[in-house]
């Protein structure tokens, strides 16, 4: 039997941690977790699971101006975002519940509080402390705003989910994928929306067609979209906060929501003082195994700052329990990770973007569809959609899958078992489409619109 109060004990029961956490137990570790916010992290609690509720929501009108074109004809409407963050509220409690119960049905020991470690082996929970084996960082990440006059008056993701009404006037200040998303989110469901971004295109760090087609479409969903522009200070005044852009121009909203990053939420952890290796940014320096620089400190999730996604810290979590007590050799590849963007138009994309494939699988052909999908035959929309292909000359692999428009996450979540698998342009070539779908693209391109490297 050992010395220490656990085998395992996990600071943070986000999705990385529970899943670290119970199937450790259920190799038969005796694990403790510690949670100062509400269990189920991040993604379940005010991240993913929230914001895709509310894209849903932001769709509804579109739908209800669409079918006019399909021979509808719908009378007066009227929206409420009490009841809908009434309703969103309900089915975040169910969540959290079902997470508190996949603990608690694996045996795992639940401390509802703060965790701070104070040596390898020794974490401060409230006025006691607890003793483990093995210790999990998994705290995730917390939002990030710049140092300006007036930030004090702005809001984050964090806050959004929780506004008592929708505010008729919003800015969005940022241009990664959570600005992109309640640009759509706040549009959608009848705000005024301006999103300023530095960038002279959203979602940097994407494929460039993506960018650019995401860019045109938040211009056609009415959204202000300013490129190249940032803010120098915010005012609170009696009609709303007034920004003034580095540009010398000012605007007026009733809320600015600032959507610029996320860090690694180290604060107050000790990580440093008990000797765990952190860069300047805070993430937490892992290998393949989620080992930190001493043997019995692991992390896994945003706080490594390796791929964020919730799938990914599930997938750590799992692979580093499997590792440590269930006997298993299963380090991480965090190489051709899917990922989507819920802006409108939606995003799915894995693999290698054109501009940086040739650098990793040398010379490669693009194949490329830009086209108006089906439904906005009818409807009348000017939206385009958006399908690429990346495919090595070498091997003939199919290195890249990158699509805008209706359903595009749906869609690559299946291309992506093909492009992890390491199948081939002929592989695709050889499988017939589901007609009428946009998914079918993907087989039908036959001829490369241009070749790199």
């Amino acid at each position: 039997m050992s010395d220490f109060d656990f085998d395992l004990f996990v600071i943070g029961a986000g999705s990385g941690g529970v899943r670290a956490a119970r199937i450790s137990a259920g190799h038969g570790a005796r694990v403790g977790i510690c949670e100062a916010s509400r269990v189920g992290g991040t993604c379940v609690i005010r991240g993913c699971v929230p914001k895709k509720l509310l894209v849903y929501a932001s769709h509804v009108a579109e739908e209800i101006e669409d079918a006019a074109g399909f021979g509808w004809t719908v009378g007066p409407t009227q929206f409420s975002w009490p009841k809908l963050i009434q309703a969103k509220d309900q089915e975040i409690d169910r969540l959290n519940k079902i997470y508190l119960g996949l603990l608690s049905n694996a045996g795992v020991t639940l401390y509802e509080t703060h965790g701070e470690l104070l040596d390898p082996h020794t974490v401060r929970l409230g006025d006691q402390t607890v003793t483990a084996d093995r210790i999990l960082i998994a705290v995730g990440g917390r939002p990030w705003v710049p140092e300006i006059p007036g930030i004090e008056h702005v809001i984050t993701s964090d806050e959004a989910f929780h506004l008592d009404e929708l505010p008729p006037r919003v800015a969005l200040v940022g241009g990664g994928y959570i600005a992109c998303e309640f640009a759509g989110i706040f549009r959608g469901l009848g705000a005024e929306v301006a999103q300023i971004y530095r960038g002279d295109a959203v979602l940097r760090g994407f494929d460039s067609d993506v960018r650019r087609i995401v860019s045109e479409g938040q211009r056609l969903k009415g959204i202000d979209l300013r490129l190249e522009t940032n803010v120098s200070s915010i005012e609170k005044t009696a009609g709303g906060q007034v920004l003034t852009l580095d540009n010398g121009e000012t605007m007026e909203v009733d809320q600015v929501m600032y959507a610029t990053g996320r860090v690694p939420n180290v604060r107050g952890l000790g990580l440093r003082e008990a000797g765990v290796e952190v860069r300047a940014g805070g993430q937490v320096v892992v290998d393949e195994y989620s080992r930190t620089n001493l043997d019995n400190v692991f992390a896994v999730g945003d706080v490594t700052n390796r791929v964020n996604l919730t799938p990914v810290a599930t997938y750590e979590g799992h692979s580093f329990a499997d590792t440590e007590f269930g006997g298993m050799n299963r380090p991480v590849n965090h190489q051709l990770v899917p990922a989507a963007v819920f802006c409108q138009p939606p995003v799915g994309t894995v693999g290698w973007d054109e501009e940086d494939a040739a650098n990793h699988v040398g010379p490669v052909d693009v194949y490329y569809s830009e086209f108006r999908p089906m439904k906005h035959t009818l409807s009348g929309r000017e939206e385009k959609a958006m399908m690429k292909l990346i495919v090595a000359k070498e091997s003939n692999k199919v290195v890249g899958v990158h699509v805008v428009g209706p359903d595009a996450p749906e869609i690559v979540q299946g291309f992506a078992v093909a492009v992890k698998s390491g199948l081939t342009k002929d592989h695709f070539d050889q499988t017939i489409g589901i007609h009428p779908t946009a998914a079918e693209e993907l087989v039908t391109m036959r001829s490369p619109v241009r070749s790199h490297g």
